[in-house]
């Protein structure tokens, strides 16, 4: 029982990947586009607050792509290494 570095090794690949999929483009003009005025309605209000939200993890959206990219391979480094008998993967009990 434990957490091993695997495991943080895919926490940590969900993470970046969330940062990198939540700061897309795409996903910040479905989370406050085609808006004319953010403070008609409490939804509009709210979908502002989304907006401005999903504008700061887009600021560094390459960044996240980057990281991903390397979280991603090394996240399957890893594991193939451990599937092969190569690594053995330390745990820390808790």
């Amino acid at each position: 029982m434990g957490i091993g570095l695997g495991s943080a090794l895919m926490l940590t690949n969900v993470i970046l990947l969330s940062g990198y999929t939540f700061g897309c483009h795409a996903f910040r003009h479905l989370a406050g586009g085609e808006l004319d005025c953010f403070s008609c309605s409490l939804a509009a209000r709210a979908r502002h607050k989304l907006w401005k939200g999903v504008t700061v993890l887009n600021i560094k959206h390459d960044r996240w792509a980057w990281a991903s990219l390397f979280s991603v391979a090394a996240t399957d480094i890893y594991i193939r290494l451990l599937l092969a008998g190569v690594l053995q993967d330390p745990r820390w009990v808790a």
